[in-house]
């Protein structure tokens, strides 16, 4: 545990943690992955288990406290994890900031918790293309988050509108997906509606910070087969929230890069949610009285 717990918080090298610990590079290496698993293991049920219907709408209900987003039940982004190229790889691995990475993809809440993550997708993939092929995008997809029923904006009565999650612009809209508008030619509408959504993203990145400031070994690049660790830092993040709680000024600056936005095409059933939302936020019961000096 401590050559782990040492390798998790300050990124030592495995050569390092062989001086330290007079294990071998590939002890070290095994010792790491197996204990991860079972870190992974032991607590992914208890602090990362799959929302089921009034915990989206616990959920939403700190998003709408916190960020004045209403009906929302998460953040969405990827973000690039670096790693040492892998033994024939090609540019499988090789991201668009040209180094090698595999893509953590991950879904938070208000709390700054992960709910859902997608570790190993090729570096080089999109962060649409990710989340299509993640067992969460599937779900979405296919109406198998158990979200809860269509639920009328705070204030008002009608019409009921879907629960979504929010992402930028490398997502495709959709009902239960908000991306911003367009950055060219946006109306006073728009961009108010762009403002109050990067509002409630920002947790996912406020998310990822925090994450990569508490385990250190992020900030280096890793092996490949240690993609295990992330997953173990991520379920003792969710774990030390809990416990702990946390400070904001520690998510300010983090060694994760985004994914470079792609174009992608949304739908009209999302078309149709999302300007129904705008409307909403320059209305008296969605307005916020600061936000038109924010914008």
């Amino acid at each position: 545990f401590f050559s782990l717990f040492r390798y998790l918080g300050t990124g030592q090298s495995l050569a390092s943690l062989h001086y330290a610990f007079l294990v071998g590079k590939s002890t070290a290496s095994v010792i790491i992955r197996e204990t991860c698993v079972a870190i992974w293991d032991a607590l992914h049920a208890a602090v990362m288990a799959q929302p089921h219907k009034e915990q989206w709408k616990e959920i939403a209900d700190v998003f709408q406290q916190t960020c004045q987003f209403p009906n929302c039940a998460g953040a969405i982004d990827g973000k690039h994890i670096r790693i040492k190229k892998p033994v024939r790889s090609g540019s499988q691995y090789y991201n668009y900031k040209k180094y090698f990475s595999f893509v953590l993809f991950a879904m938070c809440d208000a709390n700054y918790s992960f709910r859902y993550i997608d570790v190993g997708s090729y570096g080089s993939r999109s962060d649409s293309a990710v989340f299509a092929h993640s067992d969460f995008g599937k779900m979405l997809q296919n109406k198998a988050l158990d979200l809860p029923e269509h639920t009328a904006l705070p204030g008002t009565t009608s019409p009921a509108m879907p629960f979504v999650f929010v992402g930028d612009e490398a997502f495709a809209l959709g009902e239960n997906l908000m991306r911003p508008y367009s950055s060219r030619g946006l109306s006073l509408a728009r961009r108010v509606f762009n403002y109050r959504l990067t509002r409630a993203r920002r947790v996912v990145e406020c998310a990822f910070g925090i994450l990569a400031n508490k385990w250190r070994f992020l900030h280096t690049p890793i092996h490949l087969k240690l993609e295990t660790a992330v997953k173990a830092a991520c379920v003792l993040h969710n774990f030390v929230r809990a416990r702990d709680g946390y400070n904001f000024e520690d998510s300010l600056t983090h060694s994760l890069h985004s994914h470079r936005p792609s174009v992608v095409r949304g739908h009209r059933q999302g078309a149709a949610v999302r300007e129904q939302i705008t409307a909403y936020f320059l209305s008296p019961h969605g307005a916020l009285p600061w936000q038109l000096d924010a914008i």
